[in-house]
């Protein structure tokens, strides 16, 4: 069989601490997520690094395989040889049950299989069942949503334990409740949706992340939204209907706004213990000169009144 370099395929060194195998392989497996990654290889890629921290962040286990590779140069490929104790009382790896306390890929290999074999035995003591890992996601929701709250259905890839306690990965849709008055950025945890572990799943956090709307900025709290308005009502004044994430309002325009004009809507943010405010950017909207009646009436005003825009 073949030598796998479980600090190769994670990027770090040998005397890597747990925290930096940690971060190295939430890096790696994000980038190489089947759901975000582009790449060709990216199941076979995450089903590596899986298989590579499921050693690597267990201390009994990466404990074994260091004392396998003392003494030895074995590089990443080279082929391998379980030594002879492997065969006495440690099992030859079809005793043994693949990615059990830890997080390997559906497919882990026969080095995997044999090591993970040897630890069963030998006088080491075993470590108490271990939680599975968190996951992290995204999830993309309008601002409406935010104001109102809502259930949205999302696909996720997950990995789970089969009747042969192997760990598969299957895409599942999950429901998910988005709580009224969210924010982006904001992370909704979900108790129990994470990977899966021998004392139990982790948890899933989900980030909120807006869809980008050109009608829409958001700030924290705080909304800005721009409103056409005729030159007729700017110069004028008068009230005018919007069209606001909360529902329609009535505002009055003050006479001789220009564009640019911000009127504040409190508490019409999003809400909250404390809500955002709602600011409405007044922006002129020309009507077009289309008609001979139009051209007509822009011919007017351009004799009769003395405006110069650039003066």
């Amino acid at each position: 069989m073949e030598y796998k370099d479980y600090y190769q395929t994670l990027g770090v060194a040998k005397t890597a601490s747990e925290d930096e195998i940690k971060k190295a392989y939430r890096k790696l497996v994000r980038k190489y997520h089947p759901d975000v990654s582009k790449e060709a290889d990216a199941q076979k890629k995450t089903q590596e690094l899986n298989e590579a921290y499921g050693v690597l962040g267990d201390a009994e286990k990466r404990s074994a395989y260091d004392e396998l590779g003392r003494g030895h140069q074995y590089r990443a490929g080279q082929e391998f040889r379980p030594p002879p104790e492997w065969g006495r009382g440690f099992g030859n790896g079809a005793q043994g049950h693949p990615g059990q306390g830890g997080f390997a890929g559906a497919d882990q290999s026969d080095f995997f299989a044999d090591l993970f074999a040897n630890l069963g035995g030998g006088g080491r003591r075993r470590q108490a069942p271990r939680r599975g890992e968190d996951s992290h996601a995204s999830i993309t929701i309008d601002l409406a949503d935010s104001y109102t709250g809502a259930t949205r259905t999302i696909g996720l890839m997950v990995a789970e334990r089969d009747a042969q306690d192997r760990i598969v990965t299957r895409e599942r849709n999950l429901s998910v409740n988005i709580p009224k008055g969210v924010t982006a950025g904001q992370q909704l945890r979900l108790s129990g949706q994470g990977q899966p572990g021998a004392a139990g799943p982790g948890d899933l956090y989900l980030q909120i992340e807006f869809r980008a709307n050109a009608r829409y900025r958001i700030d924290g709290r705080d909304v800005y939204e721009t409103v056409p308005v005729a030159p007729w009502e700017m110069a004028l004044g008068g009230e005018i209907e919007v069209a606001t994430p909360s529902g329609k309002v009535t505002v009055t325009v003050p006479a001789g706004s220009q564009s640019g004009r911000k009127l504040r809507l409190r508490g019409r943010g999003i809400p909250g213990k404390e809500a955002g405010d709602l600011y409405l950017l007044l922006e002129v909207a020309l009507p077009p000169a289309n008609t001979d009646k139009a051209r007509e009436l822009y011919q007017t005003m351009a004799r009769e009144m003395a405006f110069n825009p650039r003066a």
